[in-house]
Parts: C-alpha cells; sequence; structure tokens
C-alpha cells in the first residue's frame, strides 16, 4: 500500500489525533521492491510481508443480527485469510432458529476457504457463565443473567474472545457492507495505521469514501451523513475549547469500521449502543487528554495514545432499510456521551442537552446510554477456564494464535 502520512496533528494531553490521510495505492509491493522504488518524503509504502504480518496478528470481528446470509458470506470473503475471524450473532433463536443456519453456512464457507471462522451466539449462556466467572457482569443482564442485546455488548465480548487468542490488534467491520472489496480495503488500512502508529496504544478508524445514494434516478456520492456531521462537530468544538485554537481534526466520530491495538482495547471503558463509537474519543480524552480523572498508570501516559484517520479509496454501500429512528438513534447517542463527560465545556453541554430533549420529546423511545468498566480488571484464567467447558471450545483453540 502507499498512504500519505500523518502532516496535521492535535495534541490533547498525552493524545495525538493525526488529521485524514489518504490512500495512493491499495496494491502492496514486495519489500526488495519498495527498497528500490525509493520513497517520498510525505508518502509511505508499505510493503506485502509487513502487511501481512500485521493481519496475521490481527482479529477481525463482525457482528449481526438477522442479516442476510449471502451478504455476509461477502463480507467474509472480503477478509484476508491470515486473519481470525469472530462472527458476534445475536440473531433469533425462534420461532425460526436463524443462528443454526448461520452455523451451518459459515461453517461450511470456513471449510471451504479454509479460514479461521469463531461464530458464538451473543446470548449463549456459557459466554454469560464465562463472564461472571472473571468478574466482568456489567454486560448481563440482570433479568435473564445472558449477556445484554445490543452492538456495543457484543463489542465489549469479542474483545474478551480476542484477548484469549493471542492476537495483538483487532478491528470492526459491519455484517451489511455490500462491497466485499471495500472489506479488504479496511483491513488493509488497520495493517497500514498500526505499521505508521509509533504507540501499543494505536486505534485505526476508517472515514468512508462516500456513501452512495439514489437521488431522482440517479446514482449520488455523499461524502458526509447527517450523524457524521454533528458528531464531528460537536467533537472538535471540544478539543477547540481546550486548545483554543477553532480545529475540524476529527473526520471518524461515528466510524463503525475501527481497530484498536488489544492494550488499548483491554484499557478503555465502553458506552451502550451506536455511541460505543464517539465515546472511544471522548474517554481516550478522559483518561490521557489530562482534562478529567487519569485512572492508568504513569507508564501508559508515558507512551501516548495514537488515533489514525484513514480515507478509504472504495465508496461504502450498505443495508438502506434502517431508517430515521437508525439516524436517531446514532445521534442521540452520541450528544449523550458528549454531554454527559465531565470534560464537555458548559455551552456545548446545553446546547447538546436542548437537541437531545427535542430528540427524546419526538422519539421517546430512544434509550438512555449506559456506560461500561474496561476489561483491565477481567480474570481471563478464570474465563478461559469457563470457555474451555463450551462444546465450541475446540473451535476457539483451532483459531487461537497460541495454546490454550
Amino acid at each position: 500500500m502507499r498512504i500519505e502520512l500523518p502532516n496535521d496533528t492535535e495534541r490533547l494531553g498525552a493524545v495525538l489525533i493525526h488529521g485524514l490521510q489518504k490512500v495512493f495505492e491499495l496494491g502492496s509491493s514486495l519489500k526488495t521492491d519498495s527498497e528500490r522504488a525509493g520513497s517520498c518524503l510525505m508518502i509511505q509504502r508499505i510493503p506485502y510481508e509487513a502487511e501481512y504480518e500485521i493481519e496475521k496478528m490481527m482479529a477481525i470481528v463482525v457482528p449481526m443480527r438477522n442479516e442476510r446470509i449471502r451478504l455476509v458470506e461477502g463480507v467474509l470473503s472480503g477478509i484476508p485469510n491470515q486473519c481470525l475471524t469472530i462472527i458476534i450473532s445475536n440473531s433469533s433463536r425462534s420461532p425460526v432458529d436463524r443462528f443454526a443456519i448461520e452455523s451451518d453456512a459459515f461453517e461450511r464457507f470456513a471449510r471451504f476457504t479454509q479460514k479461521h471462522i469463531l461464530l458464538v451466539h451473543q446470548k449463549d449462556p456459557g459466554l454469560a457463565e464465562a463472564c461472571r466467572a472473571a468478574g466482568y457482569t456489567a454486560i448481563l443482564d440482570e433479568k435473564d443473567g445472558l449477556i445484554k442485546s445490543g452492538k456495543a455488548e457484543g463489542m465489549i465480548l469479542a474483545k474478551l474472545l480476542v484477548s484469549l487468542s493471542g492476537c495483538r490488534y483487532i478491528g470492526f467491520i459491519d455484517a451489511d457492507n455490500y462491497f466485499p472489496g471495500s472489506v479488504l480495503e479496511y483491513v488493509q488500512e488497520y495493517a497500514a495505521g498500526f505499521f505508521i502508529g509509533k504507540s501499543t496504544y494505536t486505534m485505526v478508524r476508517i472515514s468512508w469514501h462516500s456513501k452512495p445514494k439514489i437521488i431522482d434516478d440517479r446514482l449520488f456520492f455523499a461524502k458526509w451523513g447527517r450523524t457524521s456531521r454533528q458528531t464531528n462537530h460537536f467533537l472538535n468544538r471540544l478539543i477547540t475549547a481546550y486548545t483554543g485554537f477553532e480545529t475540524d481534526i476529527i473526520k471518524t466520530g461515528n466510524a463503525g469500521e475501527h481497530a484498536l491495538t488489544m492494550d488499548l482495547a483491554m484499557n478503555l471503558d465502553y458506552s451502550s449502543g451506536y455511541s460505543i463509537e464517539p465515546y472511544h474519543f471522548i474517554n481516550i480524552f478522559e483518561r490521557f487528554g489530562g482534562l478529567g480523572r487519569n485512572s492508568l498508570s504513569k507508564e501508559i501516559i508515558e507512551k501516548h495514545v495514537e488515533v489514525l484517520q484513514i480515507e478509504s479509496l472504495n465508496p461504502h454501500l450498505h443495508n438502506f432499510g434502517k431508517g430515521e429512528g437508525h439516524v436517531q438513534e446514532m445521534t442521540c447517542g452520541a450528544f449523550q456521551v458528549i454531554s454527559q463527560s465531565p470534560i464537555c465545556p458548559e455551552d456545548i453541554r446545553e446546547k447538546l442537552q436542548e437537541e437531545i430533549a427535542a430528540m427524546q420529546q419526538a422519539s421517546p423511545d430512544l434509550k438512555p446510554v449506559i456506560y461500561y468498566p474496561s476489561l483491565s480488571a477481567v480474570d481471563q484464567d478464570a474465563f478461559m477456564a469457563t470457555i474451555l467447558e463450551q462444546p465450541y471450545a475446540d473451535v476457539i483453540q483451532k483459531c487461537c494464535r497460541r495454546k490454550i
């Protein structure tokens, strides 16, 4: 890959937020070819060998719920074979057991492609018991004792599973992506970000090149969605309030496609629903930005956190059927995590609270955000011991990059 090096960076305490980086070439050359070709001061050439070695230590997580099998198979086909693939399904079990259908289809796909795929159901009692044994009960539902429904809860569960695997990196890709080629590009860009990043506490976030829409029988390539515009605006206003210099550095406030080093993933707090992506920024600022509480060790602070934002070349085409309610849910969640943070300036808080009140009046079903503690105190040995008692333990062992 050939990618632009960061040339615009905002610093907030120990946090480095790099400006949007452009990709100039997707194809990866060999290391020897790169050396012969020379280099450019502002463009990084990433040889195939380096990209491959990073992807070998990367788990790609696909959260899904009642998605079409063929659509998800397209996503799986775009994930490089050397990555560990984890599907966290919360699909219905009755009256039709959709998860059983998914299991059969994806096991066959894994067998044909020789791809390491771990498929688990979010409501599996064994996974809930493992969380309980590990001392992480925050994501368990008080009514049934199982893991709560929700994308965020599935992502947290995935991080616990990846912590057993020995992988150093974890990336997320939505299951409703119609372009397998864009999936492959996202994984390549995750690897590129980790190659460029200098810290073991690094996050890579993808900014879609465009989201195609049909307007008046013509294809229109929209650059920003409504939620993205608003979330980015208020996150940038927050940074401006502390630095005193106006900025528009953040372009990926709602980035569903993002990846983290496991060192960072295990040391962040999380929030529920679609607010989990913007809350990454808020929690990083709270913990590393020198703006609020500081519960991390001096060693972590000294290493700093890097946030890289990469603009994809492929357009992003996903399911159009989620409707206005989905947009409202995303926007309200983002506004809540910004306004409820102790680091949010009062003028921004007041504006956001007005917006939230208006949205909740229009849509009374909008839920308040729930916060979850970091995974740093989880008893991984207890989690592992309980997991190994489950019927799918052999699949987990086969998928792991280290011996369990």
